[in-house]
């Protein structure tokens, strides 16, 4: 028999990655376009923060 360990429903565990992916983006064009903020994760300074649709951002403040 087949490992079917890494595999859900026939598919690998790279196309399930690559749909995630693929349907993040999306869910992120649908909310630019109603001028919706979309959270995101600076990597430099480690912080959360909000993105408007103008580019700009508001970083969580600590509470």
């Amino acid at each position: 028999m087949k490992d079917d360990a890494d595999n859900v429903c026939g598919l690998t565990d790279e196309e399930l990655d690559r749909r995630f992916q693929e349907a993040l983006r999306i869910a992120n064009e649908i909310k630019k376009s109603k001028g919706v903020p979309i959270a995101k994760y600076d990597l430099e300074r480690r912080e959360p923060y909000l993105e408007y649709p103008d580019g700009s951002r508001e970083y969580a403040e600590e509470t």
